[in-house]
């Protein structure tokens, strides 16, 4: 178990995000910061369904190419993508080509618009912060699941949306800021706006 990293710069971080290049942007910039809008919600919530089973940096590396395939994750867009939109989706070597996760995608823009008429996602996502957060020194204590996230993951799914499990619901949560999983002494807990270096 390993506890924060000092890296080159001298400047201590989780050990995933310790080395430069696209994970230490990530982990300096973006992981643990609030989103604000109903699309960079959307867009974290697809992406974190997307990664199930895959490795974060597959995804990031992937980020630009998602965007411009789901139409910069524009949840009304999305909405009107027709199965053969995913058809030619599959064939995008861009993107996570999965079938599944594809059509979820387009499944929960449905259920993104839905939720407008009582509040969106956004509040119900908000609606679900856990009222403490874990203070985890080494990566081995950072928790993968909690209560909050199994009860938001049951709540997305009664509403229609998919790929939305315990897990990827607990990695949305720490991706956009409503629980602090940065270790006890990297430079970024309890920092919750963006870090220009």
């Amino acid at each position: 178990m390993t506890g924060p990293v000092a890296g080159e710069d001298g400047v201590a971080r989780c050990p995933w995000g310790s080395t430069a290049g696209v994970m230490r942007d990530y982990h300096d910039t973006e992981w643990g910061v609030p989103v604000v809008g109903e699309n960079a919600l959307f867009e974290r919530l697809c992406l974190e369904g997307f990664q199930a089973g895959l490795s974060w940096l597959t995804i990031l590396n992937k980020r630009e190419n998602f965007r411009a395939a789901f139409h910069g994750f524009d949840v009304d867009r999305i909405a009107l993508m027709t199965d053969a939109d995913a058809d030619r989706l599959m064939e995008d070597k861009g993107i996570v080509r999965n079938r599944a996760k594809i059509e979820a995608t387009r499944k929960n823009a449905h259920a993104t618009i839905a939720l407008r008429e009582d509040g969106g996602l956004e509040t119900l996502v908000e609606g679900f912060r856990p009222a403490a957060t874990p203070a985890p020194e080494v990566s081995g204590e950072v928790p993968t699941i909690s209560a909050e996230s199994a009860a938001l993951s049951k709540a997305l799914r009664k509403r229609g949306f998919g790929f939305v499990g315990p897990t990827t619901v607990h990695a949305l949560m720490e991706a956009t800021g409503l629980v602090d999983t940065h270790l006890v002494g990297c430079f970024r807990r309890g920092v919750s706006g963006h870090w220009d270096g």
